[in-house]
């Protein structure tokens, strides 16, 4: 119990490590907090920064997803820790510590997460993504799409694996549907971007 928890809170901050605002910062861009639609995320990033920012910007949220729970894979594996070290990234990069709980909506880092978690399941967030944004062009909703169906992937395609690894799937996608209020509201009206 004491090593998952610990786990989770060198998930945590690890996943509290804004790639976003370091980014900015590094190329002399402003605080993404401050700027477009005040989101320390990749397509903010993209909006004031340009695609090299926003590049630099989503391989540091993947990472900070994907480099603690490959850590468990290899040192300390079982579901329980695998969940831990996700869900603690994944909730650092939305409230970090060191950013002032400012982060992002959390959909490069779980994506991070669920690749290292298995890569079937991340493959299928991938594609449905893809799949989305390929025939809407509205990244939310190729994003709410792929984590509306995130929990079901993970019941279906890893099924000898725990529930609590549901569960854990399950918990990313309600908090990513929470952070997109504003974009699910922009769907509804037919104004998002």
């Amino acid at each position: 119990m004491l090593l998952t928890i610990s786990i989770a809170i060198a998930g945590y901050l690890l996943g509290s490590i804004s790639s976003a605002i370091i980014t900015c910062k590094l190329m002399g861009l402003p605080d993404p907090r401050t700027q477009g639609s005040n989101n320390p995320g990749a397509t903010n990033v993209m909006r004031i920064g340009g695609k090299k920012a926003a590049i630099i910007t989503l391989l540091g949220d993947l990472l900070k997803g994907l480099i603690p729970v490959l850590l468990v894979h290899q040192f300390a594996p079982g579901v329980e820790n695998l969940v831990a070290a996700g869900l603690g990234a994944f909730l650092g990069h939305l409230y970090p510590i060191f950013f002032r709980f400012q982060g992002g909506k959390g959909v490069a880092t779980a994506i991070g997460v669920l690749l290292a978690t298995h890569w079937t399941l991340g493959g299928a967030i991938v594609g449905t993504w893809l799949v989305m944004f390929g025939v809407f062009k509205i990244s939310s909703l190729s994003a709410l799409t792929a984590f509306l169906l995130a929990p079901l992937f993970a019941a279906w395609l890893l099924p000898w694996q725990h529930p609590t690894l549901t569960i854990g799937v399950a918990v990313i996608t309600v908090l990513i549907f929470w952070r997109h209020q504003s974009n699910i509201k922009n769907l509804i009206k037919g104004e998002e971007s």
